[in-house]
């Protein structure tokens, strides 16, 4: 393991704190790359990003660059995006649609299955070792590919659970978001962000249920929120969009009592801060679709459940009720890239998409108010790990909590934990 025993592994865990090498060290990042990300299951897309045979959509799981692709008989295909001659990427676009992958160096072409499909100047290679039917010389195939109501995780381990087992209780945050819609699917609507963060990946999703950093570090828009709501006036209707700031402003006791169920795998799911209901028609009337295509008792059950960041370990975060989802993509010990998906409910009123946006522009937006605050946070967080003053990293966190049948435990919790044992037990293989 690239000069790490296990042993070596466990000495940089423990019950509460962590060894600053687990964000800083590159040879530490490269196992995680083989380990935690050459095993798991990665969120690679959504189908409705590539609704028709030949439709792709390129990302990477891990380091590696990979193709999501429709084949002609409807299957989703997760394929290296490699050519199986020279080594070249396939595709340089993000996403389009093809008969047949084709080589920009020799022409090669390939199946949207990842087979061989034609070679120029075939007889060519009649006197060599190449044979046309092996396997190398295609377009490799992750190892295991499932889709869960539309999203579509895959693994390069051919051994390991299945998705569902993998996932345990947080696959309830996926059925949660795609219960919302009146037809029962997801679709991806255009346009994503990209966001470059100059730090470890680990930071990023340790944050994402971290209930104690928002009143400090989000402080300024919390005031300027209050004071444009203040300017308002007593009694005038608060916007959205000053809803959402001044949801991160709620004092440390409301924080505390936000629950968080951590699940194995190191998922979890944590209670929502700002509901989407509301009583302007936009809402009643997605309501009345989902009553509708539901029933009232079903929509009111799902109505009711509000989550916040559901955290699918270790590549991706759902929050449920505004229908976004955000990807992890490490690129190197201190760079991380998250890109923000905005997701339509197929059968809403085409208003409804509209909050999503304000959700998503308000907090998950380069350039919003919210996102450079933590950015900034995260990039003192890496730069000061570089520092000797310390090797560890202090993971306490005041909790309340009790087994539940799926997970580790229903908690309370006042500062985020690292996912020490989901990454130990993954990174060591």
């Amino acid at each position: 393991m690239d000069g790490f025993t296990r042993d070596d592994i466990e000495r940089l865990v423990e019950p509460d704190r962590v060894h600053r090498r687990l964000y800083s060290d590159p040879a530490l990042f490269k196992v995680e790359m083989e380990k935690v990300f050459g095993h798991a299951w990665i969120y690679v897309g959504h189908d409705s990003q590539i609704p028709n045979p030949g439709d792709y959509f390129t990302t990477q799981i891990g380091l590696q660059p990979v193709i999501m692709v429709r084949h002609t008989d409807n299957t989703v295909r997760v394929l290296y995006n490699r050519c199986g001659h020279k080594g070249a990427q396939l595709v340089g676009d993000r996403c389009g649609s093809v008969k047949a992958f084709r080589c920009c160096y020799h022409g090669w072409t390939f199946k949207t299955d990842g087979s061989l499909h034609t070679i120029p100047v075939r007889d060519g290679y009649d006197a060599t070792q190449f044979d046309p039917t092996d396997p190398q010389y295609g377009m490799r195939s992750a190892a295991r590919v499932e889709n869960y109501r539309g999203f579509v995780f895959a693994s390069m381990a051919a051994d390991g659970q299945d998705l569902k087992t993998y996932l345990g209780g947080v696959i309830a945050a996926i059925d949660d978001m795609v219960d919302r819609s009146p037809e029962d699917a997801l679709e991806v609507g255009t346009g994503y962000f990209r966001i470059i963060q100059r730090s470890n990946w680990k930071i990023f999703m340790e944050n994402l249920n971290d209930m104690m950093h928002a009143v400090v570090t989000h402080q300024s828009s919390i005031d300027a929120s209050m004071d444009q709501a203040a300017e308002l006036g007593e009694g005038a209707d608060t916007p959205f969009a000053l809803q959402i700031l001044q949801g991160n402003g709620m004092p440390y006791s409301w924080w505390k009592k936000l629950g968080i169920t951590v699940y194995r795998n190191g998922h979890s799911m944590m209670d929502g801060i700002v509901s989407p209901k509301s009583d302007d028609p936009v809402y009643l009337g997605y309501v009345k679709s989902l009553e509708q295509a539901r029933g009232v008792e079903a929509a009111e059950r799902i109505l009711s459940i509000n989550r916040h960041n559901s955290i699918v370990w270790p590549s991706m975060s759902l929050v449920p009720s505004f229908q976004q989802v955000r990807v992890i993509r490490p690129l190197s010990v201190d760079r991380t890239l998250v890109e923000v998906f905005n997701f339509k409910l197929k059968g809403a009123p085409a208003e409804m998409y509209r909050k999503t946006l304000t959700y998503s522009n308000v907090v998950n937006s380069p350039s919003s108010l919210v996102m450079p605050d933590d950015l900034e946070a995260y990039r003192r967080v890496q730069d000061g790990l570089t520092s000797d003053a310390s090797d560890w990293v202090s993971t306490s966190s005041a909790r309340e909590g009790s087994a539940t049948p799926d997970g580790w435990l229903c908690t309370r919790i006042a500062a985020p934990a690292f996912s020490s044992s989901a990454w130990r037990s993954t990174s060591r293989g």
